[in-house]
Formats: structure tokens, sequence, C-alpha cells
């Protein structure tokens, strides 16, 4: 029975933990989330038949996003959550029954393994990654060690013929003290910058989870944080908009005491 059972998992002992728990113990009472840190594949999806180079563009990960995230919780000293996989295996940053949250093409590029998925590979998907991953964050948040919750993400320079002019985003609903301010922090540093305010994207109930599950649901302040990907596709920009970001952070955390 118990081999049977295991037969049935998607993921096996080759594959890594969804989640991974940067410096757990660390003092700062800011927690960190990172939903579309990697590129891993579960073994038995056989990489979802897609190319290397096409799980290295924003389709499979938010490009940068894992870097800045680790850099900001070595600056900070806070914890923080990132999840492994791609978001073409399942996107934790979708409600599990949004139609993107596995989808069969993704910016115009057909994804193989996941077409036709039935209700029981989409069901373990949900079960080992998507749950896993968003207990863990929910039980950090539980544990009334922070004050504040920030999720990290990149975006595009463009989407379709749209040019996206924003190097940095916030994006929000019920909680627009927190973001606000921490643009207010950044443009003290560069008064010039365009800040995108619940750009390039808005939140909604039926395509986040996030800002409306961790967020709302917990009445903590916080975040989702979008950083336009040619920012931070290297390290001198990751390290740039880490300590940016961590120095805005710093300043609210004091200000909200």
């Amino acid at each position: 029975m118990t081999l049977n059972r295991h037969a049935q998992r998607l993921l096996t002992d080759a594959d890594p933990n969804p989640i991974d728990f940067l410096n757990p113990d660390g003092d700062a009472d800011v927690l960190l989330v990172c939903e579309h840190a990697g590129q891993k594949v579960p073994e038995k999806l056989f990489g979802l038949q897609l190319s290397n180079s096409d799980m290295d563009k924003h389709i499979g990960w938010d490009i940068g996003a894992a870097a800045v995230t680790k850099k900001m919780s070595k600056l900070l000293n806070a914890p923080a959550i990132l999840q492994r996989y791609s978001r073409l295996v399942v996107d934790c940053n979708r409600p599990p029954e949004a139609p993107d949250a596995m989808p069969e093409i993704a910016d115009n590029v057909p994804v193989p393994g996941n077409q036709n998925l039935n209700a029981a590979a989409r069901q373990q998907r949900i079960d080992e990654i998507f749950w896993p991953f968003h207990h863990a964050v929910e039980t950090a948040i539980h544990s009334k060690r922070f004050r504040l919750v920030l999720s990290i993400h990149s975006f595009t320079p463009q989407l379709g013929d749209d040019a996206r002019p924003w190097p940095l985003a916030f994006l929000y609903r019920g909680d627009a003290a927190t973001p606000t301010r921490l643009a207010s922090y950044i443009h003290q540093e560069q008064p010039n910058l365009a800040i995108g305010m619940n750009e390039p994207y808005q939140i909604d109930d039926e395509s986040d989870w996030f800002v409306p599950q961790h967020g709302e649901t917990n009445n903590i302040p916080h975040s989702l944080i979008e950083i336009r990907n040619d920012q931070i596709e290297d390290e001198n920009g990751q390290k740039v908009w880490a300590a940016q970001l961590a120095l805005a952070t710093t300043q609210l955390l004091d200000d909200m005491k």
C-alpha cells in the first residue's frame, strides 16, 4: 500500500522540496516571498518537453526575482520563502483553478507537458507544490513575528506592442498605504524614477493569490513588488535594486514603529 501511494506521487526523491526557506532565523520583522523563483520541473514531467531556452524566458520564471529576494534577505537579515518549481508546472501566484495556473500555451509558446492534463494530474501539482508552499507562507505569517510581508516579482519590458516604461512597480488592492509609502521612499533616492502603481497588472481574486490570500486575509501590511526584468538580469542590477528596496523597507519598518 505504501509503495502504491508513493508511485502515485508526482515528486520523487530526486526532486527538491518546493520550499526554499532562506534565513529562517533572521531577526527582521519583514517576511519576503518569491513565488516564481525557480525553473525546476519534476522528473516525471520530463522538463514539460520544453527547450532550456524557452524555460529561461519569462514564461518559465520571474527573471532576476530570486536573486533580488536573496540579496534583500541578506541585507535585511530577513527570512525569505522562495518556490523552486517553474511557474509552468503550477503558478503559485494564481488560484489553482485559474486557466493560466498550468497553461497549455504561455506567451505564444506551446507547453507540451501541460496539454490535456486530467484532473488527477492537476491535483498532484496542487497538492505537492502549490499547497506546501502556501502553507509555509501562512505558517510564517501566523507566527506573528512579522509586521510586513512583501512578494518579489519581475515583468517583461514589453507585452505585445505595448512598452512598459516603469523600471519598478507596486501591485496592491486593499492596502494602498504600504506600497505608496515604499514608493515615496524610493522617490527620495530617485526622484525622476517612473514607478508604476498597479502597473503593469491589477489585482483581482480570479488571477492573483498573494495579495488577496496572504496580505488581505491576514490583515497584515503587504505589497507585491514588480521589477522590470531588464533591470535585474545581471548581478549588478540585482545588487542595485536589492539595496534600494532593502533601504525603503527599512525606512517603512522604522516609520511603522
